[in-house]
């Protein structure tokens, strides 16, 4: 599909989304330059309706929805998805006749048992800018030293490698258990600090193949700060860019930092631009519904992005000058 077949409130929505991005710093997509690096949890991205109007069939997501979630989409380069269920017909749907030929996808498998939700993970990448490195797994905790098995993930975390250019990267996505109340988040969030740090960060050496790991999602984290959840998942060094500290992440009145993008700071290979944001959609698309009824179309969360830098050029060359390549003009020495 093009812009051309979308019925004009569809257009409206989608101009008005173009705002909001705008209005949230999001870069533009520079060849050479740049990466964009996104996560988003998608409302149960399952089943939806074939169509462009409302119905009162369930689910409520039809075919507008999906063109706006594409547009959001389409300013990443690649982008964790979370809450995607075992019925993929949206997902599908979306790559086919939404983003097209230029857009890849990966998908775990679903989560067995009831905790699971029927949930799988899924990267979507632009296939123009970035590359499948051959990396993908789950993530599976190491038994006790006595070789006791211990308590899993509800939903267990997925990590696939990318290439961008020359540089290598990983994503780990995670959807943290909810639970009846926050103190049950705190074991998942701790053995993901914990095996990132261990497990992963700690062979994550220059040539491995889970250098420049970068860890994102939803981590049912209600408040940064002090929050004894986000302390557990900072506990073994993860760090938060600052542009995303004070974003809410979720529509409400109430702010909630459910979704995080965080690395180990000192470990990276790629350099962050220093810009990071989340994109805010309530009352940008289907505003003559109320904002409960938009997240069954779009999402109740929304998404976060951040930009690395790719272009490593100044940095190589005055490491080979022995100059200090963040000086206003660092090559000012050499005569023309």
């Amino acid at each position: 599909m093009d812009y051309t077949t979308y019925p004009d409130f569809v257009v409206e929505d989608i101009v008005r989304l173009r705002r909001r991005i705008a209005a949230s710093g999001l870069p533009e997509k520079l060849l050479g330059r740049n990466l964009i690096v996104g996560t988003w949890n998608i409302q149960a991205f399952g089943e939806f309706q074939d169509q462009w109007e409302e119905t009162k069939k369930s689910p409520k997501r039809n075919l507008r929805g999906l063109a706006c979630i594409a547009e959001v989409i389409r300013h990443f380069d690649v982008i964790a998805i979370q809450e995607v269920k075992s019925e993929t017909r949206a997902i599908r749907r979306l790559l086919n006749d939404f983003l097209g030929n230029d857009w890849g996808l990966i998908l775990s498998d679903v989560t067995a048992g009831n905790k699971g939700n029927t949930e799988r993970f899924a990267f979507i990448f632009d296939k123009r800018r970035v590359q499948p490195s051959g990396l993908a797994g789950e993530i599976v905790l190491p038994p006790t030293a006595e070789g006791k098995p211990v308590e899993q993930f509800d939903r267990t975390p997925y990590i696939v490698g990318f290439q961008s250019e020359h540089q290598h990267f990983t994503l780990l996505t995670v959807h943290i258990r909810y639970g009846d109340e926050p103190e049950e988040r705190i074991p998942e969030l701790q053995a993901l600090a914990n095996f990132t740090a261990k497990e992963i960060r700690d062979r994550a050496t220059s040539g491995s193949e889970e250098r420049n790991l970068i860890v994102l999602g939803d981590f049912n984290i209600d408040k940064r700060g002090d929050n004894p959840l986000f302390q557990a998942f900072i506990s073994s060094g993860l760090v938060v860019p600052h542009g995303l500290r004070d974003l809410k992440t979720t529509y409400g009145k109430e702010p909630k930092f459910y979704d995080q993008i965080a690395w180990f700071m000192g470990h990276m290979e790629m350099e962050s631009s220093g810009k990071a944001g989340v994109i805010d959609f309530v009352d940008a698309v289907f505003k003559e519904l109320k904002t409960i009824s938009m997240t069954f179309r779009v999402s109740d969360h929304f998404p976060l992005w951040v930009e690395f830098l790719t272009d490593r050029s100044v940095k190589d060359m005055a490491a080979v000058l022995d100059v200090d390549p963040d000086m206003p003009d660092p090559f000012g020495s050499v005569p023309d």
